[in-house]
């Protein structure tokens, strides 16, 4: 067994992480993870945002009882500074020349008027690593109207595609362009810190959220480019595959989702439903003609999987080499045996919310198993865990109150 102290591949990375809501403290929580130092910074004024996202804890609010803060900020230390005041800047340059790298997420500008834009912290320190995971860039036209991640989504392209034909266009669930450029500006950071270390030189990441979520429509952007096609909803259905949907099954509201792409797998279907016959019937030999009588097929699936649960109709289908998917539920995944074999869920005491699951971010990394330690930083609580002077700090140096400036789970605003 690895033993429980070993070093992390980012034990010697500082990061001072002025980003809020999703994409900027996912991208970061993955280094972290991977053992990064982080020091989340907020304001008493404007707290990170998500902090006020439900899922609460038993369904009671609060800054520190929000499941999304905790998913994003685990493993992260926090400092609250008011940037207006000439002390909390003095701290943040200080934070600036600590650290290796400075990651925010905010408006265009917004870093510049508070005097930590990315020349400014490279005077600081000129090896700096900066990056800046803003909606749609530093630069253009649109650069500096506000956006979140529905807006996003829409604007990507994301919302005109999902949903039915004969029905508006279906929101998607949650920030997913955050979602998106969130990982995307980890591997970026990792690139930026190999560059780095080959190089000497720091440099600033630029990353658009909006050209992020574009990475996830290339084949229809592609499409359009070549032929001038655009892709249209078109509910579960696709161009290349029949039946392809998902299914209701035995149960209060569930669903499997199956997908059949060749003639083969048709046939698999077919004898795994216990309708050999289907396999040479002219209306859905071919894939033409599933395609023709789609609307038919769907029904006549739908009549079998209503006999089943959706696991007996997943292990039956994947068992006969058909692709199959019970359409999990948060309750189904933390019941998963896979996940729970990797230990994707791991579990925090919090000093307000008790025992907590959340997730593990360094996928295929056994320490993640081994030194989970990391709760998010909580708001109004202070706990000693380094001075001024300290390791965790260590350019505090000059005498500065305790009580205003030593690193804490989150301490009083200054």
């Amino acid at each position: 067994m690895v033993s429980s102290k070993m070093r992390k591949a980012l034990d010697d990375i500082k990061i001072a992480d002025f980003t809020w809501y999703v994409a900027g403290p996912l991208c970061v929580r993955y280094l972290a993870d991977c053992g990064a130092r982080v020091i989340h910074v907020e304001t008493a004024r404007r707290l990170d945002g998500v902090r006020k996202l439900p899922p609460y804890k038993d369904n009671v609010p609060g800054v520190n009882r929000s499941g999304y803060f905790h998913n994003y900020n685990c493993n992260k230390l926090g400092v609250t500074l008011n940037l207006e005041h000439p002390k909390a800047r003095e701290l943040a340059t200080r934070l600036v020349r600590w650290a290796d790298i400075v990651a925010e997420s905010f408006g265009p500008g917004v870093m510049d008027n508070l005097g930590l834009g990315y020349e400014r912290v490279k005077q600081i320190k000129p090896d700096i690593i900066m990056i800046s995971l803003s909606s749609k860039g530093q630069s253009g036209p649109h650069s500096a109207l506000p956006a979140v991640g529905m807006h996003l989504a829409a604007l990507s392209g994301f919302i005109e595609i999902t949903g039915w034909p004969d029905r508006d266009p279906a929101l998607l669930y949650g920030a997913y362009t955050d979602s998106i450029a969130g990982r995307f500006g980890a591997a970026a950071l990792l690139a930026a810190l190999d560059h780095r270390c080959r190089t000497g030189s720091g440099q600033h990441i630029d990353l658009s959220q909006y050209e992020a979520g574009l990475q996830f429509l290339v084949p229809p952007l592609l499409d359009y480019a070549s032929s001038k096609r655009v892709l249209k909803r078109n509910g579960n259905r696709h161009s290349y595959a029949v039946p392809h949907g998902v299914y209701p099954c035995k149960g209060d509201d569930r669903w499997c989702a199956i997908a059949v792409f060749t003639d083969e797998e048709w046939a698999a279907l077919c004898r795994a439903m216990d309708q050999p016959s289907w396999v040479d019937d002219a209306r859905y030999a071919t894939f033409l003609s599933r395609k023709s009588n789609e609307e038919e097929l769907d029904r006549l699936v739908a009549q079998w999987t209503l006999k089943h649960t959706a696991e007996e109709v997943m292990a039956r289908l994947q068992a006969a080499g058909v692709s199959a998917g019970l359409a999990a539920t948060a309750e189904d995944l933390h019941r998963d045996p896979q996940l729970a074999a990797r230990q994707h869920f791991q579990t925090l005491e919090h000093h307000e919310i008790g025992s907590q699951p959340t997730t593990a971010w360094a996928p295929g990394c056994p320490e993640r198993r081994l030194s989970w330690t990391g709760r998010p930083p909580s708001w109004g609580r202070t706990t000693t865990m380094s001075s001024p002077g300290s390791s965790a700090f260590p350019m505090m140096s000059s005498p500065i109150s305790p009580a205003r400036a030593s690193l804490t789970r989150r301490e009083p605003e200054m």
